[in-house]
């Protein structure tokens, strides 16, 4: 089978030549110069695949060496926003897309998550889990929730996660089915948090997992300082506003010294001039009396 996934040109050239012998009156598909040239590109295929294949092997060696040196890494961030109070559910309530999904009553319960983390099984290919730390809680008994995607080549993909003991009264899958008609109706994303945990409908393509994992696990600083980051912008902006303005004052004074030179100069020339014309004058009476 070729790199598409459908058959091989040679296989497609056996069934012609098949399809031929039995029915001598229709033309042969392709010429013999032209089968020759694809068995050719087919040679080349399974070349540049077994190069792709041996390609993906060295590609995870490298990731499986550099996971491990990540995680100290990993646990010493984690242990650093422990000291900050709702730093995960912040990051997670800024996210584009995570956002979508948690209403109130999943906000207010994310507000006891304490630590997050996202561990890929040691081959890394064949799956990863996400765990979510919390601390005591009003909603649930447990302290730890884990949500695994088992991906391997052997099998269909399938996910698993850990069952909530939620607290008397406090089970929010109860209002699920409510929230998400509703979440429906406005037009917004039809899951919310919990859903999405108990969900295992179709591991293989879970993109809020893959958000987590891919984009708020590596790099979650940047979506817990979104709100700072905009306002820092503004403030930018401000002051940019406040410096033109001042540029234009300094504009405005200097024009006005000149002015007020300008003046001083011809006042100054004005009188020189009449006592000029003064002494002009005297001068002309003398020569008029000799």
């Amino acid at each position: 089978m070729n790199q598409l996934g459908g058959p091989s040109p040679r296989k497609m050239l056996k069934r012609s030549e098949e399809h031929n012998s039995e029915s001598e009156d229709e033309p042969q598909e392709f010429d013999e110069e032209t089968q020759k040239a694809l068995e050719e590109i087919d040679s080349c295929q399974n070349e540049i695949d077994a190069l792709n294949e041996k390609a993906s092997e060295e590609i995870l060696k490298v990731e499986q060496k550099y996971n491990k040196l990540r995680k100290p890494y990993f646990d010493k961030r984690n242990t650093i926003i422990e000291k900050i109070p709702n730093f995960w559910v912040t990051a997670m309530v800024n996210h584009p897309s995570i956002s979508l999904l948690i209403d109130e009553d999943e906000e207010d319960c994310l507000h006891f998550l304490t630590k997050l983390e996202v561990e890929e099984f040691e081959d890394i290919k064949s799956g990863y889990r996400i765990k979510f730390f919390f601390e005591e809680n009003p909603f649930f008994e447990n302290d730890s929730l884990v949500k695994e995607f088992h991906l391997g080549s052997s099998g269909d993909p399938k996910s698993t996660s850990t069952d909530i003991k939620w607290k008397e009264n406090m089970d929010l899958s109860k209002k699920q089915k409510e929230v998400i008609t509703m979440r429906r109706k406005r037009g917004l994303e039809a899951k919310t948090f919990f859903s999405w945990y108990v969900d295992h409908g179709d591991p293989s393509s879970d993109d809020i997992a893959e958000v987590i994992k891919d984009d708020l696990w590596p790099n979650p600083l940047q979506y817990y300082l979104v709100p700072d980051i905009d306002n820092e912008n503004g403030m930018d902006e401000e002051g940019s506003d406040d410096g033109e303005e001042d540029d234009a004052v300094v504009i405005v004074e200097e024009e006005e010294e000149d002015l007020d030179e300008d003046e001083e100069k011809g006042e100054g020339e004005g009188e020189g001039n009449g006592e000029g014309g003064e002494d002009e004058g005297e001068g002309d009476e003398d020569e008029d009396e000799q």
